[in-house]
């Protein structure tokens, strides 16, 4: 097997805590007396106690917990270069020394894509809990310590990749090669950024770990119906707040039925995962591990061990909205649709700069747009239902120098704070687009107007902001777009 230069040692987790406590000056009038030394002592005891039997009982429940469950040859295992070896020494929770690339592959797979035919024949293609076969959902998750942030790169399936010396569909890799082959293409399509670890998740462990949460409470973007009898698989999602069980979270995240096709999928899945993650992953879900995890085992397949689980977990609980980024592969749609195999073809300069600026891999390309305002391309989504905001919006943009603006479809969902969304990940141009606001929210992620660099949701505090602006508005000035 071909050996990618974009893999790394094995992740090395941090088992000790110092932290340097700032002294500081209490004006006490009376000391504490011997017995209520005492009690405070009892009580910092027991929260020790506590923090060691927290940490004792998830490595010893983890421990037994069977995850990886494919047997990779010793060529497969150098790809993700676990030659250094990592034990639980401690009763602290482990916590991350480095950045860690993980490869999050989710497999659908039919019975009729298997060779061995069930026992009983169903009637129709029912899902079977396997690892093998095209990977359908695939992500780049970055966990890094030093800045502090959780990026997430989403990869489309239909993505044009080299896979053994062909191209091919980037989700064809799990089927011809596994894991290890899924990371050396994901690598090699990327430039050679490094992947640590992977994790495989079948379709049925999705719907039972949002289950084992609890389910997730979100926003669904538009009504989602469709039937197909063949798989069993009927989809009715009406647009609005809702609560997802894992069964509806499924149907959710399998749509795919409209002009953008997995594109939009995509979109709709970075929607999702910023929910989860915000509702989720919060420090007292740590406790629950061992519990979720063996609901979840049999459907989950991962080189990566329990205290780097662990350590992953523990990182991503504690990180800040605004630090959670989601990316998208830059690319396009192949020609108008209506070839035989359509594909994603990835836009390799865009790719390049992408990967240096969120995954620390090669040199920032210097992109002019960033400090050119005038070509930047700005889309617009009004959530507010209000015309005379988004001709305001138009005017104040121009003022500041900003030329490439358009109107999109708008939003749906009222938004009481204006998100500005950085949608190719050129978190810089938001940040300076949002200080010539004066106000909104920047977040980095893919589920904006494709066509656009940055865009802009209207929320209902830009109502209450409208700057007066000089510029007298004009409708040729911009053009809406569907």
């Amino acid at each position: 097997m071909e050996n990618t230069k974009g893999v790394r040692k094995a992740v090395s987790v941090n088992k000790t805590h110092p932290k340097n406590h700032s002294r500081q000056k209490y004006s006490v009038k009376k000391k504490p007396k011997g017995l209520n030394w005492l009690f405070i002592s009892v009580g910092l005891t027991a929260v020790s106690l506590a923090s060691a039997a927290a940490g004792a009982f998830l490595a010893v429940s983890l421990s037994a917990t069977p995850l990886q469950q494919s047997s990779l040859t010793p060529e497969e295992e150098e790809v993700f270069s676990q030659n250094e070896a990592i034990s639980y020494k401690s009763l602290q929770l482990p916590e991350l020394s480095r950045p860690v690339n993980v490869l999050v592959l989710g497999t659908k797979v039919l019975t009729s894509e298997i060779d061995e035919k069930p026992k009983e024949d169903l009637g129709y293609h029912a899902l079977v809990n396997s690892f093998k076969g095209l990977s359908d959902t695939m992500v780049l998750v970055r966990f890094d310590p030093l800045s502090k942030k959780l990026r997430v790169l989403s990869i489309p399936r239909d993505t044009q990749a080299s896979i053994r010396y062909e191209l091919r569909k980037i989700n064809e890799a799990n089927y011809y090669g596994g894991p290890a082959l899924a990371a050396e293409s994901v690598s090699k399509l990327l430039g050679g950024v490094e992947i640590d670890r992977y994790v495989r998740v079948n379709i049925q462990g999705v719907e039972k770990f949002i289950d084992a949460l609890g389910g997730v409470d979100m926003y669904v973007p538009k009504d989602m119906k469709y039937t197909d009898h063949s798989q069993h698989l009927y989809i009715d999602l009406k647009e609005g707040e809702q609560h997802l069980d894992g069964e509806k979270a499924v149907a959710f995240l399998r749509f795919r039925y409209d002009r953008y096709g997995d594109i939009g999928r995509v979109q709709r899945q970075q929607m999702f995962m910023r929910a989860l993650v915000e509702q989720a992953l919060k420090p007292q879900t740590l406790l629950r591990i061992p519990e979720v995890l063996s609901i979840v085992s049999a459907y989950i397949d991962t080189n990566l061990t329990v205290e780097e689980l662990l350590a992953l977990s523990g990182f991503a609980s504690q990180t800040k909205r605004s630090n959670v980024q989601m990316l998208m592969l830059p690319g396009r749609f192949s020609g108008d649709g209506k070839e035989e195999v359509s594909y994603w073809l990835p836009n390799r300069y865009q790719i390049t700069t992408m990967v240096a600026e969120h995954f620390d891999h090669g040199e920032i390309n210097v992109d002019t747009r960033s400090s050119n305002p005038s070509r930047l391309r700005i889309a617009i989504q009004d959530s507010t239902e209000d015309p005379e905001a988004v001709r305001r919006m138009v005017n104040h943009l121009m003022k500041a120098g900003y030329r490439r603006i358009f109107v999109g479809d708008p939003w749906n969902q009222t938004l009481d704070t204006t998100r500005i969304l950085a949608q190719n990940g050129d978190d810089l141009g938001a940040a300076t687009l949002r200080a010539d606001l004066g106000m909104g929210e920047v977040l980095v992620e893919s589920t904006g107007n494709l066509g656009s660099d940055i865009t802009i949701v209207l929320g209902e505090d830009w109502q209450n902001y409208l700057p007066d602006s000089s510029i007298k508005f004009q409708e040729s000035s911009i053009k809406s777009i569907p």
